[in-house]
């Protein structure tokens, strides 16, 4: 299979760059950094152009940053690339990504596996909770299909058909990028996921989150702790209804 490794890097997030590299060179793959798109230096037009307002249920409460704007952005240049390219799969890893060798190797070895049967794997940095469809394992790593999606986009792979299908999916978006691919419910492709993948999200231990900043009130982040929790049930309750197949690609 004709594969390729993106590693996204923001170019202005130099404290993050060696952490690339090492990722690109340690992924077992033919790759390269793809530079990220810098929703901050967007214009309000352009920002404006790529969002909607409640465009799925349950409807997302908040609004969009710049910076998760751009990450969105930054994950659909890659999927036009994976179709550009005629890729059989494409293996997309975030700045912030960090390898560890042994889980990491049969994390891959799973995924190459089931790519063209699943159509979208996360190597996810943490365990799932709740019902999920066990798929196979290699060594200590499992890989299985959750009822409800985790959230974490720091490094998951997906084949041609995949990609094809999102890229049209979102022409424009109402959410952050993996609360959309948590929507199997609304996309037809449920995720699957494997764990321990090898894979941590190390932005604490860089330079911080480049998606998050400012500060809120008290009575503010009540509010948005409200909001929050009302939108994971309306998750939940789609997860447990959602028509995407459990084992087999797109719906």
């Amino acid at each position: 299979m004709a594969g390729h490794a993106f590693v996204l890097h923001l170019p202005r997030a130099t404290a993050r760059r060696d952490n690339a590299r090492a990722v690109l060179a340690d992924c077992g793959m033919d790759g390269e950094i793809w530079p990220a798109v810098d929703g901050h230096t967007l214009s309000s037009t352009d920002l404006a152009a790529c969002v909607g307002a409640h465009m799925l249920a349950p409807a997302y409460p908040f609004g969009l940053s710049a910076g998760e704007i751009g990450r969105f952005l930054s994950h659909r240049q890659i999927w036009a690339e994976i179709v550009r390219r005629d890729l059989d799969f494409g293996l997309i890893f975030e700045g912030d990504a960090a390898l560890t060798a042994a889980p990491y190797a049969n994390a891959l070895r799973l995924a190459l596996a089931n790519i063209d049967m699943l159509g979208l794997i996360q190597f996810q940095t943490r365990p799932h909770a709740g019902p999920a469809t066990l798929v196979d394992t290699v060594g200590a790593s499992v890989l299985s299909v959750p009822q409800q999606t985790g959230l974490r986009s720091t490094a998951q792979m997906l084949s041609w058909d995949a990609a094809d299908h999102l890229l049209h999916l979102t022409e424009s978006f109402d959410r952050p990028v993996d609360t959309f691919l948590q929507s199997h419910w609304h996309t037809g492709l449920r995720p699957a996921a494997i764990h321990p993948s090898g894979i941590s999200d190390i932005a604490d231990t860089l330079d911080g989150s480049t998606i998050q900043g400012g500060t809120r009130g008290v009575l503010a982040k009540l509010h948005r702790e409200w909001a929050r929790y009302r939108y994971r049930r309306g998750v939940a309750r789609a997860s447990r209804h959602s028509g995407a197949p459990v084992q087999g690609g797109l719906a």
